[in-house]
């Protein structure tokens, strides 16, 4: 009978704190599945928005790799791009497509296209290595244009790891401009960062030239 009567006790006083704190227990374990199941609802999104931007990247490559002629190949080359722009921006596939479809416009002669892509790839900045290469080619279309302040101004802030690339174009543009003492600086500059590098043999030639003159 104690024994009976100890665990009534134990019941009751079970029952007792699950009355008190029963709510708060279903809650916290509701919150916690909605948590799981939120989380991996969101990497399932994530990958499907992955697997998206990749068919996408896909077909704009398909279409970059067509004759140069190729009318159909170049809108569906701005289609693509189109699409990565606007509904998957800040994947890496966009960044890289972005790329790809401003040198298949270049190549094709649709300079102000390209222009357009790596300006955007500028604006958004969602990719610092791939908006880095945007301003360079962006700045070497630029110098071929004779826009020679804006191609500075797009330079004027090295982005980490191209420092010796932006010199070498800024070089590039002050000497297009006239401006042949700070084209030597920014060539010398450039030519530090680059010792022991192929790319330091084209720098060295504009400064032997610069020098003849």
């Amino acid at each position: 009978m104690a024994y009976d009567l100890e665990e009534q006790e134990k019941l009751d006083a079970l029952k007792d704190w699950w009355d008190r704190n029963g709510t708060l227990i279903v809650a916290i374990v509701v919150l916690i599945a909605a948590s799981i199941l939120g989380w991996r609802g969101w990497q399932w999104y994530e990958r499907y928005q992955a697997q998206q931007a990749m068919g996408y990247f896909e077909a704009l490559e398909s279409a970059a790799h067509q004759p140069l002629d190729d009318k159909d190949g170049l809108a569906r080359l701005e289609a693509a791009s189109k699409v990565l722009r606007d509904d998957y921006a800040k994947s890496a596939y966009t960044s890289r497509g972005v790329l790809v479809a401003a040198t298949a416009l270049y190549e094709r002669g649709a300079t102000d296209q390209a222009k357009d892509q790596l300006r955007w790839l500028i604006k958004t900045d969602h990719d610092p290595v791939a908006t880095a290469v945007a301003r360079l080619r962006l700045a070497a279309i630029l110098l071929e244009e004779g826009d020679y302040a804006e191609g500075l101004d797009l330079l004027s802030k090295d982005a980490p790891g191209f420092e010796a690339l932006y010199a070498d174009r800024r070089g590039d543009l002050y000497y297009a401009q006239g401006d042949t003492d700070q084209a030597k600086e920014q060539w010398d500059a450039a030519l530090t960062s680059l010792q022991g590098q192929n790319a330091a043999s084209m720098v060295r030639l504009k400064l032997d030239a610069l020098n003849k003159e």
